[in-house]
């Protein structure tokens, strides 16, 4: 009796938890390639029929992003007509084909350890295959979430997708650290305008097999989200949307208990007259808000340091330092675990604005401090205090509470194509970021100064400030507000 009334919180945590395994996916793509990458271009160095250079791995290490901003750009096409459910498994088999694919891209056409260029197409081919299902996990999975939350909660459980993300980031390090074992990576230097390797026996199983493992490993978490997606509901939204409202009803009354679920019923049939509504019904500035939130998640510069980590801090020129520079980047991993933490235990109570406006200024004095001490003889521990709180206050604020909002931010009608636009944004510019830090980074007026640092850091910092003042004077606090509600405070706005 009490459950039919109040809902089973059992049921809804355990609905959700299959959903974040999409998130943790989505983590573990995009961080595989950092153990993988060096073994991987040591292979394709020694093909015969033609040279692979710098600019070829550079795009190899990235080519999963062009499937990431495809498979976002698809989302809500897909999430509309296919509904949230099947576009999530769609997503689990394209995890799973690209694992498989990556890790013996000679499948059925080419002989196995051959490299060739035909070789090296067909891998990116599979790559790109995972980074479409890396897009549109990373659209539907904090969607699906929102869409079956209540509203007390759902940014909280929104926010367990972003801890999911960064946590598939820290399994595969472990995963691909325990893969490497006694071997070594390949050293790889450039000598005369051309890369050389420099042998080591010891890296040969990394060149010929250790990279194929790193991949392959992606099919194990691949294969259960798939199965486990099968046996969660569709969203009741979803369902209200083609017509199955009794279905939608048995969902809410499972999830909020029996009273309440016919009041959502009745919010949620006042808001979907018709499947969709053209793309601005609500105003340019409802969609214009929701793309801008994407692109000051990345344009803030975060991906340089979870990308770069090691490099960075390798350039630091500590003499005598406390770590190496990959057990920095594992203190940093923890640090955005439990900072993530913050993000999720705080969102309901503070709300979505406080969280954005202070973690942009927290940025923003990490990035400045790391501007300015950076590569000055004495201030290393400073330089390296002011990349964590750089990072520390992305995770507590952009990192997950920009998903919450892009799950909740749009009204019913508009969603699934709204979404789509901003995560596919959200795609464009981690490649902008991606693919500008290096050459920026490595700018140098004079030899030695480190010009190109200070350049890099300073520009982040002055987007985090005005990150901070596009959400206090635009962004819409929607804590405590229903999915439904957005449809009235953009006809407001309007």
């Amino acid at each position: 009796m009490n459950q039919s009334q109040q809902g089973s919180k059992s049921y809804l945590i355990s609905i959700v938890m299959v959903a974040v395994l999409g998130g943790l996916l989505f983590g573990y793509d995009t961080a595989v390639i950092s153990g993988a990458e060096k073994g991987l271009q040591a292979f394709f160095m020694g093909a015969g029929d033609f040279t692979y250079t710098k600019g070829m791995h550079g795009f190899t290490s990235s080519s999963a992003l062009i499937g990431c901003i495809i498979g976002s750009a698809l989302s809500g096409l897909l999430a509309t007509h296919l509904g949230r459910k099947k576009s999530l498994i769609l997503a689990g088999l394209l995890f799973f084909v690209s694992a498989l694919g990556s890790m013996r891209p000679e499948f059925l056409f080419f002989k196995y350890g051959e490299p060739t260029y035909s070789l090296l197409v067909m891998f990116n081919i599979y790559r790109i295959i995972g980074g479409i299902g890396v897009g549109l996990a990373s659209a539907i999975c904090p969607m699906y979430i929102g869409e079956v939350a209540p509203s007390n909660i759902r940014g909280k459980l929104v926010s367990w997708n972003q801890f999911a993300i960064i946590f598939g980031q820290l399994v595969v390090y472990f995963v691909n650290f325990f893969i490497l074992g006694k071997h070594v990576q390949p050293e790889i230097k450039e000598v005369s305008e051309q890369l050389t390797i420099i042998f080591n026996q010891d890296a040969q199983w990394t060149i010929e097999t250790g990279w194929r493992y790193m991949f392959g490993s992606e099919a194990v978490p691949a294969g259960l989200f798939t199965l486990l997606i099968c046996l969660v509901p569709e969203t009741p939204r979803y369902l209200v949307s083609i017509g199955q409202d009794q279905k939608a009803l048995g969902i809410l009354s499972k999830i909020n208990g029996s009273e309440k679920a016919a009041q959502i019923l009745k919010d949620i049939k006042e808001t979907i007259t018709v499947k969709t509504e053209k793309l601005f019904t609500y105003g340019v500035m409802c969609i214009f808000i929701g793309i801008m939130l994407s692109v000051f998640q990345q344009a803030v510069g975060i991906n340089a340091v979870l990308y770069f980590g090691p490099r960075i801090f390798q350039e630091m020129g500590m003499e005598n330092p406390l770590l190496t520079p990959m057990q920095y980047q594992v203190v940093l991993g923890v640090v955005n675990i439990l900072f993530t933490l913050v993000a999720i235990f705080t969102v309901e109570k503070w709300g979505r604005k406080p969280l954005l406006i202070s973690g942009s200024l927290g940025m923003a004095l990490g990035a400045f401090g790391t501007a300015i001490t950076f590569g000055q003889p004495g201030f290393e521990l400073v330089t390296v205090v002011s990349i964590m709180v750089y990072t520390a206050s992305f995770m507590f604020s952009w990192g997950p509470i920009c998903w919450v909002l892009i799950s909740e931010i749009f009204p019913n009608t508009i969603r699934g194509a709204a979404v789509a636009i901003a995560v596919a944004f959200q795609w464009i510019f981690n490649f902008i970021v991606s693919s500008t830090f290096i050459p920026v980074f490595s700018m140098h007026l004079t030899e030695g100064d480190h010009f190109g640092h200070w350049l890099i850091y300073g520009l982040y910092g002055i987007i985090c400030v005005i990150a901070a003042i596009f959400v206090w004077r635009l962004v819409p606090e929607t804590k405590g507000k229903t999915l439904e509600d957005m449809s009235k405070l953009w006809r407001e706005r309007k």
